[in-house]
């Protein structure tokens, strides 16, 4: 049994057309590896044993009843962002204690729609807010990877931590996420999977609680290419109830693997070689460009001049964004309420006691500049900026880039609890340099393991597409993954 839980989600999807097993054995399987390793990795905030295995039976009987879905059968891990029918959906925060919505987001409707199990709720930085899933209320999740020869813990990146966690260290077969300046590349480099933040309205935001609307998208997380192309084939959707989702069809992306390269123009950004630059990220970097001028592709170099103000007009943006979403969590109507002499006393100790660190700083620093007389200077300013680093992208896809490739982080995963970072917020901020600038134009990308460093820690490349173009990125990283390998985890837990 414990093999099955090795398999990819392309391997099970075929053993299990074969008859090799059922949904109710895979699913019994991967409810054993939680048991085992949550303790230890904290992944899962909520695990929905029961409904995971009365979906698994539903699944085994459509199967036998000629009818099955895309993903029929397949275990998956769900980020708390989502609202799940009737299940805990927290955003890992305390000022939504207790709230288990009605309703059920879009991408998890598709996905069970599709014949998924619901395996649970993952962990994650709470609404979001942080790079390393050390703000979640449920307290921080492990990264499966140890460095050689050491056991300290280390961050499995955020926000989406658990999920990546929970893929990298077999707890589920695959999962979903959200990306809002890095939220899927950055934990994905971080454990050895792949993570694929698709173009902004790809997938409905419906039904997934909001940090900053304008930024946030859905992806998966999973643990090689192929299985992330059936994932966001299965995720990706046009919406009534979400403006933002684009009415396109959804290509078979897993058709798209396997396609040469040949031809294609990669831009490689002289903007990203950041100062103080670990020589092991440029060399990855370096040795990613090899592999894909062996597949092929053109290697040219581009100007993305704005880059350099991307990280400080996103940490205006977003927080600006998220200080007006999450006005809603004041203890009237759902979630925590603590009792006050009067409504407005009752609202100022709700959000005092519900909101952690990290998402009080931010509605701060969005409440201050959307304020009379800062909103010109700073927000006015940061949209500016962010409309010119949508041009430099546009300016190189017109020029015949067909994809760019720079690393995903600027290192790999730290240790939990670093007291240099947790003493300096902009230091943690500085995590997310490579990813922002894609969610500020809208664009997808997608994070492939490529290497270890010197201490035997996954790095991950990451690539840049046109928009509604994932099909390319797959192709590309697929070729990356081909010549990297995959890369797993010793069991420690």
């Amino acid at each position: 049994m414990t093999d099955l839980i090795r398999l990819t989600i392309a391997e099970a999807r075929d053993e299990m057309k074969k008859g090799a097993f059922s949904s109710v054995e895979l699913t019994d399987a991967y409810l054993a590896a939680i048991e085992a390793a949550n303790p230890a990795i904290n992944a899962y905030v909520k695990v929905t044993a029961d409904k995971a295995r009365e979906m698994a039976k539903a699944s085994d009987a459509r199967r036998a009843g000629g009818t099955a879905g895309a993903l029929e059968g397949i275990p998956l891990g769900v980020k708390d962002l989502y609202a799940t029918e009737g299940v805990h959906t927290q955003a890992c925060s305390h000022v939504l204690d207790g709230f288990e919505p009605r309703y059920e987001s879009t991408v998890t409707a598709n996905l069970w729609a599709d014949g998924a199990v619901m395996l649970g709720k993952l962990n994650m930085d709470e609404f979001a807010m942080g790079s390393s899933n050390e703000t979640s209320y449920y307290g921080p999740v492990i990264n499966p990877w140890r460095a050689e020869g050491s056991n300290a813990n280390l961050v499995p990146g955020g926000s989406s931590g658990g999920s990546a966690a929970a893929v990298a260290a077999l707890m589920c077969a695959g999962a979903t996420a959200t990306d809002t300046g890095g939220s899927i590349r950055q934990p994905a480099a971080f454990t050895g999977t792949v993570g694929i933040k698709p173009t902004y309205g790809r997938c409905s935001r419906w039904g997934i609680a909001a940090f900053a609307s304008s930024l946030d998208q859905a992806g998966p997380i999973a643990r090689d290419v192929r299985d992330a192309a059936i994932l966001l084939g299965s995720m990706a959707s046009v919406d009534d109830k979400d403006t933002t989702s684009v009415d396109l069809p959804v290509p078979d992306y897993e058709a798209a693997l396997g396609g040469s390269v040949k031809g294609l123009k990669i831009g490689i950004p002289r903007e990203y070689r950041v100062e103080g630059m670990p020589a092991e990220i440029e060399a990855l970097w370096q040795q990613g460009i090899a592999w894909l001028r062996d597949a092929g592709a053109e290697i040219v170099d581009i100007e993305l001049p704005h880059t350099k103000y991307a990280l400080p007009a996103y940490y205006i943006v977003a927080p600006a964004e998220a200080s007006s979403n999450l006005a809603r969590y004041d203890g009237v109507r759902y979630g925590l309420r603590v009792p006050g002499k009067d409504i407005a006393d009752m609202y100022e100790k709700t959000r005092a006691e519900g909101f952690g660190q990290e998402v009080k700083r931010r509605i701060m620093i969005g409440t201050y500049v959307l304020s009379a007389g800062y909103y010109d200077a700073y927000y006015l300013r940061a949209q500016k900026v962010r409309t010119l680093i949508k041009r430099d992208f546009e300016l190189a896809f017109e020029a015949g880039v067909d994809a760019i490739l720079t690393p995903a982080t600027p290192s790999s995963a730290f240790a939990v609890g670093d007291e240099d970072l947790a003493s300096d917020p902009v230091k943690m901020y500085l995590n997310d340099i490579f990813t922002v600038t894609v969610n500020m134009a809208g664009l997808p990308g997608i994070a492939v393991p490529a290497g270890l460093d010197p201490k035997g820690l996954p790095l991950g490349l990451q690539l840049i597409g046109r928009p509604f173009e994932e099909e390319t990125l797959f192709k590309t990283a697929h070729v990356i993954e081909q010549a990297a390998g995959r890369f797993e985890p010793k069991r420690w837990w």
